[in-house]
């Protein structure tokens, strides 16, 4: 059964009541509708609390997709006290927001740090207090202060970050509009959800942002790795 996916039109929602749907293989719980982010994209999946009508609460580590089409969601919880969840039972989901927020400022940034180095992205990570982007670069210089001053510009920006959706054809008509090389946009559902930092930036990405650059605080790049022939490593603070 596929999960009503709240983060995706609302990564400020931080909790909604939802029905037990189904348990997993590995002890998870999949919820009919959730806040929860699940781990994609280089994203990690959200951790928080569900909590059942008698008051208890079950801790969360992490949510991840149960199916190839990403549309199921499970919430892995910290121990087996869990597993007396029943199919049926009404649950409050509520994530860490602290953690939430940190990443969406971060995983904003690093899509700013893509339109700084325009070049093809090989891999990337996010973080609560870093992340990192791995470019396809044939030749080597960047140069860390260049890269500072052009990431401080575009959160003083305040520029707005929004979502809008198109579809599969649509994306297979523009492919400049996907970076990333490694990981493909899923196809096959019909729409792709684009992430646009107006003025700045353009890209497919299921990932939770925040509202403008300027919630993003200032960011530094901390190290440029070279990771092969042409591969560069920027990885990015907050600073």
């Amino acid at each position: 059964m596929a999960t009503e996916v709240l983060f995706r039109e609302d990564a400020y929602r931080q909790d909604c009541d939802a029905i037990v749907v189904e348990r997993s293989a590995n002890g998870g719980i999949a919820l009919d509708r959730t806040v929860f982010y699940a781990t994609s994209g280089g994203q990690p999946g959200d951790r928080g609390v569900l909590s059942t009508s008698s008051g208890r609460d079950i801790a969360i580590l992490t949510a991840s997709y149960i199916d190839q089409a990403k549309t199921a969601i499970a919430h892995l919880p910290a121990d087996a006290s869990a597993a007396e969840l029943a199919v049926g039972e009404m649950v409050r989901a509520a994530i860490d927001w602290p953690l939430r927020h940190a990443r969406m400022r971060m995983h904003t940034a690093l899509h700013l740090l893509s339109a700084v180095l325009p070049y093809p992205v090989t891999g990337g990570s996010v973080g609560d207090t870093d992340g990192r982007l791995d470019f396809d670069i044939p030749d080597a210089g960047l140069d860390k202060d260049e890269i500072n001053a052009k990431l401080a510009e575009m959160i003083a920006a305040d520029a707005e970050v929004r979502t809008r959706w198109i579809t599969d054809d649509e994306l297979l008509a523009n492919p400049g509009l996907v970076k990333t090389m490694a990981v493909k946009p899923p196809i096959g559902t019909g729409r792709v959800r684009l992430v646009e930092i107006v003025g700045l930036d353009l890209q497919p990405c299921g990932g939770t942002h925040v509202r403008s650059t300027a919630e993003i605080g200032p960011v530094r790049v901390t190290q440029i790795e070279k990771k092969g022939r042409q591969n560069r490593r920027v990885r990015i603070a907050f600073a």
